[in-house]
């Protein structure tokens, strides 16, 4: 995914503009009812796709805007096969795997390849498309035969394979070895589909020969071989691929000279690079450090929470910081752990004391529930900087409204359904029987309140000072409307709310506090590496000691040499 994106970067700061297809062989119709454990974060699409990650990815280095179109899975395909068939689109033939799904995937890709992605509405010139899986897979073989059409179908010019692949470091001398290499390019050009450019994943970069030799077995140049070793930062890559003449080889190989491309449009290109060269060169620079303690379900995963670690990573840059994430398993801050794993219970309480702030971000079911409330209540006690995102937000205010309101037995509809104070509710619209597709999806409108609070809170202030805000939701529960005047005559305000009738609580800031803010919905699906999200913004500002600053106007990038934008 991170090779994928970053040579969609490296097109577009030629002033292409260029968009992205994953395609997932797995039969699930789409990532929403995946484990995060075992498949990594449900991205969430501005159209409520569930998708996979590395569309974020593409998003995010890209800075585009994608549709659930933009991932293809075999499930989908089949779908639309299976009901064209039921249709009798087929007029009686025969329906099978070649030619009708190979067919299906080509004509899916066509059309998505030619659908606007960014703000400007351009037509894409390029479109990258990212085939998950290995070689050899019975479940991607599909999806491999239809890319061997599709390159007859578009023409030579207009088709370039990059293969991803591994160069192992074995033995006590670590010595680099190109026989997977060798072997999965030949299975691939049995399968009919030649790369024109090897992406060589490596611990270190090329020893002597590696590059020659790789170029001999595999019918390609030595200027078609690239090492794509282990940076500083995922923020290097695109800087690698381009030092090492990415650029070049794909101008050569797309005739990418006889496109006329406007000089105001390249001119953006220069631009983009110039910020992300200076985005990746503050990620090398010995910055101070800001700790933020990320209280969550599902810590043995970064994959996870992926969005989340992007959006303090971009918060953090673009306010002179580095992030060091705490990782604290919620479940182990809970009394019970103190009496089966004493050890384990005060080293998580150590990591999440220890940090400069707190963030709890979104999860289903009851496991670690009790200790992300405990973790809320010890960032209200204690000042503490703290940021709540879905369920983040829920168990704030379980929290506040049992120790702060008398409210003993809150606790939420979704981990007892017949609790005697549902401080969390289930949404009346919602299917409580279908899993997938079925929840509160997609980019939908906030509105902050007009009231003497909300005019002048930190969070309005974040956002520029805007009236409305869109932000991604994926949800099946919200505040109980029921309690909230008491919440709020306590101090616990709801600045914002759905701007579709006004009674759905979506952002909350408490009075008296350094930073305490949570949002129903998950702002780090619209993080941008020169424009974070934000609440993550306030977080870091909240926890490095500058937010009273920034939100005075002082500029915090001053001695640099490069702005980001922001």
């Amino acid at each position: 995914g991170i090779i994928a994106s970053s040579t969609g970067l490296l097109l577009k700061t030629l002033g292409l503009t260029v968009t992205s297809i994953k395609i997932d062989p797995y039969l699930n119709i789409d990532a929403g009812t995946l484990s995060p454990l075992d498949h990594g974060e449900v991205f969430v699409l501005d159209d409520g796709g569930e998708v996979d990650l590395d569309l974020g990815n593409y998003e995010r280095y890209l800075n585009v805007t994608l549709t659930r179109d933009n991932n293809i899975t075999t499930g989908k395909i089949y779908r639309e096969v299976i009901d064209k068939e039921r249709r009798g689109d087929y007029l009686g033939k025969t329906v099978q795997v070649v030619p009708h799904i190979t067919n299906a995937i080509q004509d899916w890709v066509e059309r998505v390849s030619r659908t606007p992605v960014s703000d400007t509405g351009r037509v894409p010139d390029v479109c990258i498309i990212e085939l998950g899986g290995t070689v050899g897979d019975i479940e991607s073989a599909p999806f491999i035969e239809a890319m061997r059409q599709f390159q007859f179908r578009v023409g030579h010019d207009n088709f370039c394979l990059i293969h991803v692949s591994l160069v192992p470091v074995v033995g006590a001398v670590g010595e680099q070895k190109t026989k997977p290499t060798q072997a999965s390019v030949r299975d691939l050009r049995g399968l009919g589909l030649s790369p024109d450019i090897l992406a060589c994943r490596s611990a270190q970069p090329f020893e002597d020969g590696i590059r020659e030799k790789l170029s001999m077995f595999c019918q390609v140049t030595p200027q078609q071989v690239f090492s794509v070793h282990d940076c500083e930062s995922l923020y290097h890559v695109p800087v690698l691929l381009r030092q090492q003449g990415l650029i070049d080889v794909l101008a050569k190989r797309l005739e990418l000279g006889q496109l006329d491309i406007p000089s105001e449009i390249a001119h953006e290109g220069e631009q983009l690079w110039a910020q992300w060269r200076e985005f990746a060169r503050r990620h090398t620079r010995s910055l101070d450090r800001a700790t933020i303690a990320v209280v969550g379900k599902y810590t043995d995963l970064a994959d996870s929470y992926a969005s989340v670690v992007k959006a303090l990573e971009h918060a953090a840059l673009n306010v002179n910081r580095k992030i060091q994430i705490n990782w604290v398993e919620a479940s182990d801050l809970e009394e019970a752990t103190m009496h089966k794993d004493p050890l384990k219970y005060h080293e998580a309480w150590q990591r999440m004391c220890a940090s400069d702030g707190i963030l709890v971000p979104g999860g289903f079911g009851e496991r670690g529930v009790e200790g992300m409330i405990l973790a809320a209540k010890w960032a209200r006690e204690h000042k503490l900087p703290y940021l709540g995102i879905c369920l983040g937000m829920q168990v704030a205010v379980i929290e506040f409204a049992r120790n702060m309101c008398g409210m003993a037995n809150a606790f939420s509809a979704e981990f007892d359904k017949d609790c005697e104070m549902p401080a969390v509710v289930f949404m009346p619209e919602i299917d409580p029987t279908t899993m997938g597709g079925t929840m509160r999806l997609g980019s939908r409108p906030t509105k902050f309140q007009d009231t003497e609070f909300a005019r002048t809170c930190m969070i309005k202030q974040l956002y520029g000072g805007e009236d409305e805000v869109h932000e991604r939701h994926r949800h099946r529960y919200e505040v109980n409307p029921e309690i909230v005047a008491e919440l709020e005559s306590k101090g616990l305000h709801f600045v914002g709310r759905d701007a579709e009738t006004g009674e759905r609580m979506e952002i909350l800031e408490l009075a008296d506090h350094p930073y305490f803010v949570a949002a129903q919905y998950h702002p780090e699906y619209l993080t941008r590496p020169l424009n974070p999200s934000p609440p993550f913004l306030g977080l870091l500002l909240a926890a490095s000691g500058q937010l009273d600053a920034y939100l005075a106007g002082q500029d915090l990038a001053a001695e640099s040499e490069t702005k980001l934008k922001m």
